[in-house]
């Protein structure tokens, strides 16, 4: 397991990562995070590891931008794991299409960020697929979600970081099941949408039974 003693993991993203913890499900939310706060500690017990999650949701790399020195630099994580990009595609796909963040855009926002922090905290990284539950690869919004992953794969790998596959976890699952038992709008898990991603998440820290 990666993680070592006494560290904080800070989580930050969009709605998937939010998951209510600014509200009724405060501090975690009611999703993967919470999902993976409490496997960690229940099969860690004697590692002491403390969590945050700044989830907001709708963000996109833009608003994690605006925010990102009162919710990352100042919390001083060891280990930072952001989970971005899902809106900066699905609004090209809807009603706000102005919203959206080109791809070059997001590259560069996204290694703005992880190099702020690299120099301000030395935390290590943690970088989460943006996904779509969608298993047709020709898809629009898929086909477009896949660049914004090959992005988030190429970072990981120049900076070292730890590479959580969400889409592949969601591919995985789709062969034997259609997108509906995950999320209504191919985007918003329920509960075993959010397990899907946990574990993906757990599998990549090295996360052990």
């Amino acid at each position: 397991m990666l993680f070592g003693s006494g560290q904080k993991i800070l989580f930050i993203g969009d709605s998937i990562t939010d998951c209510g913890r600014r509200d009724v499900f405060a501090p975690y939310g009611n999703g993967y995070v919470s999902m993976v706060r409490a496997l960690l500690l229940a099969r860690y017990p004697d590692c002491g590891l403390s969590f945050v999650n700044r989830g907001i949701g709708g963000n996109t790399v833009r608003h994690l931008a605006q925010r990102w020195e009162q919710d990352v630099i100042a919390e001083r994580p060891d280990w930072l794991s952001v989970k971005i990009g899902i809106n900066d595609v699905w609004r090209a796909f809807g009603d706000n299409a102005s919203d959206a963040v080109p791809l070059d855009e997001y590259e560069a926002t996204l290694r703005t960020l992880l190099d702020r922090t690299r120099e301000a905290t030395g935390a290590r990284l943690i970088l989460m697929e943006p996904y779509v539950i969608e298993p047709d690869r020709t898809e629009p919004m898929r086909s477009a979600m896949d660049g914004f992953g090959a992005v988030v794969g190429r970072i990981a790998e120049e900076y070292g970081a730890v590479l959580v596959r969400t889409q592949a976890a969601f591919d995985a699952v789709l062969e034997h099941t259609p997108p509906s038992d995950w999320a209504e709008d191919r985007v918003h898990p329920a509960l075993p949408g959010h397990a899907v991603i946990a574990l993906a998440f757990l599998r990549a820290v090295g996360f052990a039974l």
